[in-house]
């Protein structure tokens, strides 16, 4: 799945097998994506920030080629926690001084065995009552370990894209017998996503709170009515009142009011 960070906005969902990697097909709709941005806007910068899920040297090399800052977080390995070992003693140490959770971060250059190269990783060393933590995450970005692993940290906010469109959007209901009839029904789920986030970004903007789309579904969508088909118009009959009216007369405001 691939968000617009700064809006929030989902951008794609693909589907994949589930005895592929997490990354399989991602470079290809990466090319895709940054040939629609680039051919719309020549001079974009384009930024990536991934999941561990991600972390493999396709899309190093894709992104490095193309000029594509990013920021994937590591699977751990021996290797890397001999890496944060010190750290993680100096967090220890201050842990055992001030009995508050120590948090110390740095970095160093790491090469994998595929790699054909050093890369920059920045790591947390992370000591609190229910014990330590490392984490990792390798990045072209040019920010201090602690701001830039702090970016990455704020991927988390997508999770919760990512739940409204699993479980409240249902997109999880993929029960066809084919792999492709799966698919479309997974653009399908999308589609849906779009129209709903885009009715909650309106109700957002007149002032209303922001809701799970599940609960915009129950109060905006799910009322009794009658829907007319005439030749030159739709015609709704909704009743006078209803737990949903005010999220209605707010969407006709922000919409500019809904005519006959």
């Amino acid at each position: 799945m691939v968000f617009d960070g700064e809006t929030g906005h989902l951008i794609t969902a693909l589907l994949r097998a589930g005895n592929t990697h997490a990354s399989n097909s991602s470079v290809a709709i990466l090319k895709r994506i940054v040939s629609r941005l680039r051919e719309r806007w020549p001079e974009v910068q384009i930024e990536l920030r991934a999941d561990a899920g991600f972390a493999v040297p396709a899309i190093y090399d894709y992104c490095e080629d193309e000029g594509i800052v990013y920021t994937i977080a590591l699977i751990t390995n021996e290797r890397l926690l001999e890496m944060a070992g010190d750290l993680l003693g100096e967090a220890t140490e201050e842990y055992e001084r001030t009995a508050r959770k120590a948090r110390l971060f740095s970095e160093d250059l790491y090469e994998a065995g595929s790699w054909p190269k050093k890369r920059r990783v920045v790591y947390k060393a992370e000591v609190m009552q229910k014990g330590t933590n490392r984490r990792f995450v390798l990045s072209t970005r040019n920010d201090e370990p602690k701001t830039l692993y702090e970016f990455y940290a704020r991927r988390g906010e997508g999770e919760n894209w990512i739940k409204d469109f699993k479980l409240h959007v249902k997109a999880d209901r993929l029960s066809c017998h084919r792999f492709i009839a799966n698919q479309f029904r997974l653009l399908l789920h999308a589609a849906a996503y779009w129209l709903m986030d885009a009715l909650r970004r309106k109700l957002i903007a007149s002032g209303s709170r922001r809701m799970q789309l599940d609960t915009l579904r129950l109060r905006l969508v799910k009322i009794g009515g009658r829907v007319r088909e005439l030749a030159t118009k739709v015609r709704l009959h909704l009743a006078w009142g209803h737990p949903g009216q005010s999220l209605w007369n707010a969407l006709s405001g922000a919409f500019g009011g809904f005519h006959e």
